[in-house]
């Protein structure tokens, strides 16, 4: 069983609160080697799923393969990794339960819903948390975050333009992002997502998490975007397999609510209708996805797609294609491509080394206030593309066009570009 094998075979049974049974022997034997031990491990780390991994793998008899040293490492990281994220959780819950007394009610996306959904939640890390509040109502979340302790991240952040502001806890390391819209309005790629979800906040829906009543997206919303997110990052540097975790729990804990045919009139109409059937055909196949309790429709089950490019993508690209630099730095190219066939302009290489300011503003967002600067970002840009390229041979600039091309290859097999 290769490292990829026994990587989805691990995942698939933590989220179902399950150990594998590998013995190391037989048709079940697991891993077949120690090397290929060391591969699954530090795949599962890549793609920030190691604590489920490490607990579905640890009690099997194979995982003596592993030399001591490593499983000792691996455990020492697993329990640093879970007990930040006890941790993390509690101040969230903290800063959450602040602004609701201080009068805003924030919608929270993603990490702590998502978390809730697994059998072992702080087993699930997340890197930040994320809350929703409409614009009329962010000065006062900004103070009252201020107010307990929290910093803005980048100083050259205008909190009253940016739609999207980061905040940091110096004191614990918790970090914050607040959202003014889900998506970055001006982008060409995903600004028109908004409309989507545009009565959201009406929609909104109380659920108790850890004790604490928090306000979430309805359950039609969140799949939604969830789904819209990973596609989001697809069409940039890649998405991880974590984010497939998350939207087929929250399919199968919503089955009842769902509107399955609206969900796909939607992807429809922004030309994600094959990504996440794949996304699902992915988890069917590979991580025990219950389409029944989800209740996943014939029309759904009948668009017809493979999903092996989009999986072996995910697998090499890790947690939102940051398994390398010049994958990353290959993004423009993707992006600049789906931008194109979506407004019908025409996309090239040297957009991408020189792109538009509604690309960079989220990297830059000191181009919001003066766009003149752009010359100067692109300058910045490539003056720190040329370092890494002296750090590496000077090969990367070929690699990420060459990435950057096989990508966009995979956005037309998908149907995303046409």
């Amino acid at each position: 069983m290769d490292q990829n094998q026994a990587f989805l075979r691990a995942l698939r049974a933590a989220l179902r609160g399950r150990t594998v049974s590998w013995t190391g022997a037989g048709p079940d034997k697991g891993p077949d080697s120690p090397e290929t031990w060391g591969r699954l491990l530090r795949m599962a780390s890549v793609h920030n799923v190691l604590p489920m991994v490490y607990e579905a793998v640890w009690p099997c008899p194979a995982f003596s393969a592993v030399p001591e040293p490593v499983r000792a490492q691996c455990k020492g990281e697993v329990i640093h990794m879970v007990a930040r994220q006890v941790s993390s959780t509690a101040r969230f819950l903290q800063l959450y339960r602040a602004l609701c007394a201080g009068g805003v009610e924030p919608v929270v996306v993603k990490g702590l819903i998502c978390r809730s959904l697994y059998p072992q939640p702080d087993h699930r890390p997340s890197s930040d948390e994320d809350l929703l509040v409409p614009p009329d109502r962010f000065a006062a979340c900004h103070a009252l975050l201020l107010q307990n302790g929290l910093r803005v991240m980048n100083p050259q952040t205008d909190p009253d333009t940016a739609f999207e502001v980061s905040y940091l806890d110096p004191r614990t390391g918790f970090y914050l992002e607040v959202h003014k819209s889900l998506f970055e309005p001006g982008s060409g790629a995903v600004g028109d997502f908004n409309a989507c979800f545009e009565d959201c906040f009406s929609r909104a829906v109380w659920q108790t998490v850890e004790g604490v009543s928090v306000r979430t997206l309805a359950p039609q919303d969140h799949l939604l975007y969830l789904i819209l997110h990973a596609f989001k990052h697809f069409i940039h540097s890649g998405f991880g397999i974590r984010q497939i975790c998350d939207i087929i729990l929250m399919a199968e804990a919503n089955g009842p609510a769902i509107d399955w045919a609206e969900l796909l009139r939607r992807c429809e109409s922004l030309h994600a209708a094959v990504f996440a059937a794949s996304v699902f055909k992915i988890g069917t196949e590979h991580l025990g996805f219950d389409r029944t309790a989800a209740g996943y429709s014939a029309a759904w089950q009948t668009i017809p797609v493979d999903a092996g490019p989009m999986l072996r993508d995910i697998l090499s690209g890790g947690v939102y294609g940051a398994a390398d630099s010049d994958r990353q730095h290959s993004s423009t190219i993707t992006l600049n491509a789906v931008e194109a066939a979506r407004t019908g302009g025409k996309s090239s290489v040297l957009q991408s080394v020189f792109p538009a300011r509604s690309q960079l503003v989220g990297r830059y967002p000191v181009l919001k206030k003066w766009p003149v600067l752009l010359p100067a970002v692109w300058a910045d840009r490539l003056f720190h593309y040329g370092k890494e390229l002296a750090r590496g041979g000077g090969q990367g600039a070929a690699q990420s066009v060459s990435i950057g091309r096989q990508r966009v290859d995979l956005m037309r097999y998908y149907k995303i570009i046409r």
